[in-house]
């Protein structure tokens, strides 16, 4: 192109279209090795044999009508993509259609859409998802093209992250985390709502302002996700960063929760305008992480008192002591924690997390294109997060595989990406 051609002004929505991810799918996955699939296949007898094991073991990934019972529908046609794999469709009954509703079983040895098989695709994916390996370098190692690849990874973004993550209710943390994370979306800056429990990511939607009315849309989503799951659902404590607007949006979706201020967020504030005061800096964060300490209510509160009277008496005026008075004076926030003993006061989980979304995003150069590309982009890589195994150097990795697994106390299969295809049947919606 010539340097003097004019350069095509790409014109990329910023409209969300949330329903299509509320919807689930009539794709039910299940864990069977080829062998075995083929050899059941034709044999009606021998194939119910193995839904109703399945049924029995993992209720959870089948529609609830199926406990009414279910006939054989048909079998479909061979795929173009992948001839020698055909699917089975049984159909139960609903209360709602007198012809009852059509699902499609499918083993997870293959992708949705007959994109290809699991197995050839686990390893680019795990590259991708862990280490931010870009669509154009598994391209060059794996084949295929990039947008092979970023295909996959947008339908993976399709399911519900809080329904294919928790796979029975009473799994649902009562006490969880939530922050926005600050990235690019074409050059401009969005904020990805993100919500975090018992290790797992279970909300991440891109907001285009981090007002009150973009967030509580953003965070919404985890809500109507949590409440598929669990319909009464409500958490007890959220912990958050003390911005206004997260503050106003958790209160209007969840009336009740404890909103819970996060002492680290204030700690680092102070470390950040105290690192050079020498030699007070040492004593500044023992007496705050002392005071974070503190065994009781009362005992938080005098120690918060006593630090502010030390830090007046001590500390030279500046940032840093103005850093130190506004914990002091948020301690009746902070104080609030004790009454939840099983609150998250810090926001170190979350954090942990969004690390890994952060060098997730530089690698990829941030966002580019439509708003809802990037939705699905966004809830991809929180959900391949949550099922990923841990480095295997990692202690917890002698007893888990994944922070899923962890949570659910269960894998329906060894491999990761069986496991999260297992996982995300009906689109991880309960129907």
């Amino acid at each position: 192109m010539s340097e003097t051609a004019p350069q095509r002004d790409r014109k990329c929505s910023t409209e969300k279209d949330m329903g299509t991810l509320s919807k689930g799918t009539r794709r039910v996955c299940l864990p069977i090795e080829q062998k075995e699939y083929d050899r059941i296949l034709l044999d009606p007898i021998a194939f119910r044999q193995f839904l109703d094991t399945q049924i029995a073991q993992h209720p959870e990934v089948f529609p609830q009508a199926i406990a009414q019972g279910y006939e054989f529908h048909d079998i479909l046609p061979p795929s173009k993509k992948i001839p020698n794999v055909r699917l089975r469709r049984i159909q139960v009954e609903h209360p709602n259609n007198p012809q009852g509703e059509v699902f499609t079983i499918a083993p997870s040895f293959v992708l949705p859409y007959m994109a290809g098989y699991s197995d050839d695709v686990e390893k680019a994916l795990f590259l991708h998802g862990k280490f931010g390996v870009p669509f154009w370098g598994l391209t060059y190692v794996f084949g295929h093209n990039d947008m092979y690849w970023e295909g996959l990874v947008l339908r993976i973004g399709r399911n519900s992250i809080v329904g294919t993550t928790v796979k029975q209710a009473d799994k649902l943390p009562e006490d969880i985390l939530a922050d926005e994370k600050h990235t690019r979306l074409n050059g401009e800056k969005v904020y990805i709502a993100t919500t975090v429990g018992n290790g797992c990511t279970l909300g991440a939607s891109v907001a285009l302002q981090a007002d009150e009315k973009g967030l509580t849309e953003a965070y919404g989503q985890f809500k109507l996700e949590a409440q598929n799951v669990k319909p009464d659902y409500q958490p007890v404590t959220v912990n958050t960063d003390g911005w206004g607007a997260t503050l106003l949006a958790w209160r209007n979706l969840f009336v009740k929760v404890a909103l819970i201020a996060c002492f680290l967020h204030a700690f680092i504030k102070i470390r950040d305008c105290c690192k050079r005061m020498q030699p007070h800096f040492s004593d500044i964060c023992k007496r705050v992480w002392d005071t974070y300490h503190a065994a009781s209510p009362q005992l938080f509160l005098d120690q918060c008192a006593a630090l502010k009277t030390w830090a007046t008496q001590t500390i030279p005026t500046g940032p840093g002591l103005d850093a130190i008075l506004k914990l002091c004076a948020r301690a009746p926030e902070f104080v609030k924690a004790y009454d939840y003993p099983n609150a998250h006061r810090t926001s170190n989980m979350l954090d942990r997390l969004m690390d890994r979304m952060d060098r997730l995003f530089y690698t990829a150069r941030y966002f580019h294109g439509h708003l809802m590309t990037v939705e699905y982009g966004v809830r991809a890589e929180a959900l391949m997060g949550n099922f990923l195994p841990y480095c295997p150097r990692a202690a917890v990795a002698a007893h888990y595989q994944s922070p899923a697994n962890k949570l659910n106390g269960f894998v329906y299969h060894k491999n990761w990406m069986h496991n999260l295809l297992i996982s995300a049947s009906m689109g991880g919606y309960r129907q």
